[in-house]
């Protein structure tokens, strides 16, 4: 979505509002605070106005679905259809977890194959459509792809990308009493996605409850989603080792801890763990300076370092500058 925004307009913590920048796509007028405000997960401001870039609507659209033996091939499959350059407008994986889930919902009116799954969107013209479908298809097949499913009408290709889009509810519908779903994400060089998503598997295997890999795999991120029942201390213990396994292993292969869902209050350690505390500092500064009272969703991404004493300092500050006597 960061990549689709604009301009922002911004209300600060003091009242000021401003906007990050005018209308058109390409600027390098000063600082991007767009990009700015856009990564803070509201720890700077309130944004009340956005203006987005829109897409051309496609001549053609198709929709493609592939199974594989292993996640391992499934990854490797989609690693090297990025790496040929084949514009994928949309690419998803779920694991065979995942897929059983979906069989078990039944919200598809159809019975998929239990097994690693490649969803495709290609978009463009019709030639470049068709072209794309080849290269993949190849590509799939060079990786122990099985069945190929592509979409004969806009009906069929909403059918089968409906089994993505409910994932979630699929996986929600089957949750025993008290659970509830830890879903995280991380994110690597795509030519390190096989490696992560064969050995995240097996951890999540090993758990022995429903944990799943699935997400847009295209861009070298991938999520996983676990049911489990935080209320009970052991479960718990054995899914947030898993978690930060994962998290770890991104970091190892020079990736990141969370590709989309963002920082929050959970992966705060994380971050320093991925950035540094010069670069956290430097965040750190950027808050004081907009938000010295630390109004602006409080403890997220990081936490406030002497937030008491900066408040102290900023009403000194106040106060002497109104007691000063002005110059004549």
């Amino acid at each position: 979505m960061k990549d689709w925004v604009i301009n922002l307009t911004v209300v600060l913590p003091d009242g000021r509002i401003i906007k990050t920048r005018r209308r058109p796509r390409k600027t390098s007028a000063g600082y991007n605070l767009t990009g700015l405000f856009v990564g803070a997960e509201g720890t700077l401001g309130i944004v009340t106005e956005a203006t987005l870039k829109l897409a051309v609507i496609p001549q053609e659209t198709k929709v493609a679905v592939a199974t594989f033996p292993t996640i391992r091939d499934a990854a490797a499959a989609a690693m090297q259809v990025i790496r040929s350059g084949v514009p994928v407008a949309a690419m998803e994986i779920m694991d065979d977890v995942q897929m059983s889930v979906i069989n078990k919902a039944g919200g598809t009116n159809r019975t998929w194959k239990e097994v690693p799954t490649l969803f495709f969107k290609f978009a463009g013209t019709t030639a470049g459509v068709q072209d794309n479908i080849k290269t993949t298809t190849q590509i799939a097949k060079r990786n122990n792809g099985g069945d190929i499913v592509y979409a004969k009408n806009d009906q069929e290709a909403h059918d089968l990308w409906k089994a993505r889009k409910d994932s979630l509810w699929s996986m929600l519908s089957l949750r025993r009493e008290g659970d509830e779903v830890w879903s995280t994400d991380v994110g690597v060089p795509i030519s390190r996605l096989p490696d992560i998503v064969d050995l995240s598997k097996k951890e999540l295997d090993d758990l022995g409850l429903f944990a799943s890999i699935l997400g847009h795999i295209g861009d070298g991120n991938f999520h996983a989603s676990i049911l489990y029942n935080r209320k009970d201390p052991a479960e718990r213990e054995r899914v947030e080792r898993v978690v930060h396994n994962m998290v770890d292993r991104a970091l190892e292969m020079e990736g990141t801890c969370t590709g989309e869902h963002g920082i929050g209050l959970g992966k705060k350690q994380s971050l320093i763990d991925e950035l540094g505390l010069d670069t956290i500092n430097v965040m750190q500064t950027l808050k004081r300076s907009l938000d010295p009272y630390w109004l602006m969703n409080p403890g997220k991404i990081f936490d406030a370092v002497n937030a008491g004493n900066i408040r102290d300092q900023h009403e000194a500050t106040a106060a002497s500058t109104l007691e000063r006597p002005k110059n004549k």
